[in-house]
Order: C-alpha cells, then structure tokens, then sequence
C-alpha cells in the first residue's frame, strides 16, 4: 500500500507586501498539484494588484515591483475566490494541503476574503474540512533539536531538495511538497501508520507546543513578543475586519 508521502499531495504558496497577516496582502500565489512523486506537477498561478503599495523591501524579496503588479495583476477580489475555490476542491478531491508556515500563508488568504469578499477560508471546507501538511511543523517536532534556521531554503537544504527560484510561489510550493515527501521517508517509521487527517489533527498540538517553547525563549531573552499558538489558522482578530 502506497504511504501517503508517495501518494497525491497539493502544495499553497503567497508572495506578499509584508509579514503581517492582518494588514499585508498577498501579490501573487501558487496551488501545485502532483499525484506522485516524480510525477510532472500541475501549477495554477496567480498575479494580484494589490491595490496599495509594494513596499520595497517586499519587492526585494520576490522581486514583483508595484508597476509591474499595476499593469500585470489582476484585481484580487475574483482572485481570492479563485484560490479558494482550488483549495477546497483539493480538499474534496482527498489530497492533502502542503503549506510551510501554514497560520502565515493560509490566515492571510482568510483576511483577504473576509476584505475583498466578505466571505471566510473556512467557509470552503465546510463539506470537507482541510488537511495540512505544514512542513515546519513536521520538521521543528520530528527533528526538535537540531540548531539552526528553519526556512524553507534551510529545509531543502536538509533534506537535499532542489529549489529552484526561492519566492516564486510556485517553486516554493513545489518545494515545500518536496520536503515534505523526503521528510516522510526519512521518518517513515514514525510517520506511515498515520494518517494525513490524523497528523493535522497532531499539528495542532505539536505547534502549540512549539509556539509556547518559542515564547518562553523570548522571555528569557527579555524580548516582549506574543508568538500566537494557533494552526493551522488564526482566529479572527477585529483589526481584519
């Protein structure tokens, strides 16, 4: 019986103004879909005109300049829907949801509905509720402690993961799948008996955990800062609405 880490995975990834969920927006995003590895992914894109700045450093980062976003970028209104409208047909269709940094990318999807849509992400799932695969959570709890950085580019790096063109959505959501495929391998003894459904249901536990380690550290570092505990998304706060 093939293991799920072999079998049908779909990957989200977002290019964003910022890192703040409730304010930022999303530019660009990427649904990669692959039915096996080794397998050639099917990619839907998406280019967004946000509506307001880009500031510099994000520009920086992913390289999508406010001009070109202006003239190349579609309004995000339809646009969000569009994602969630793939999101929750991968749900239908079974395939779990790799997504790295899960309560970052898929909270800020959910603020983009509730402004442009008045909608909610949940409100897609609400015949087939989600199944996340968050990358950095299976890692930081597989493999608690082992030192250094966590990103996506250290990731493929640790699992010898070839990305190609890091933030750009879809080569970070194909990478994201990868490194979650290795990662199963490699833990396949603590990871085959399990289900996706049950290992979400284990994330939520295993980030919270994570999170109250993180906040502790800050505490002791003497630095004033809240690490949320919620996975894979944030509940609404008033300042998105």
């Amino acid at each position: 019986m093939t293991c799920w880490y072999e079998g049908p995975l779909a990957a989200f990834d977002t290019e964003t103004t910022g890192v703040d969920v409730e304010t930022d927006r999303i530019v660009s995003a990427a649904v990669v879909v692959q039915d096996a590895p080794g397998i050639r992914p099917r990619v839907s894109r998406w280019l967004v005109n946000p509506g307001v700045p880009v500031p510099a450093e994000a520009t920086a980062v992913h390289g999508l300049t406010e001009e070109h976003l202006q003239h190349n970028g579609r309004w995000p209104s339809p646009v969000m829907e569009e994602i969630a409208r793939e999101l929750g047909e991968q749900a239908q269709l079974g395939r779990p949801l790799v997504v790295m940094n899960a309560p970052f990318d898929l909270t800020l999807l959910d603020r983009e509905l509730r402004r442009h849509r008045a909608s909610t992400l949940d409100r897609w799932f609400a015949s087939q509720p989600l199944c996340v695969l968050d990358p950095r959570v299976l890692d930081k709890h597989l493999d608690r402690y082992r030192k250094g950085r966590r990103t996506l580019t250290d990731l493929c790096s640790h699992y010898g993961v070839v990305l190609e063109g890091a933030h750009d959505a879809a080569a970070d959501a194909l990478a994201a799948l990868e490194v979650v495929r290795a990662l199963g391998r490699r833990y396949a003894a603590r990871l085959e008996r399990l289900t996706p459904v049950e290992l979400h249901t284990l994330q939520t536990g295993w980030h919270a955990a994570q999170a109250r380690g993180l906040q502790a550290w800050f505490a002791r570092s003497g630095v004033e800062e809240v690490v949320d505990q919620a996975w894979p998304l944030r509940p609404e706060l008033p300042a998105a609405a």
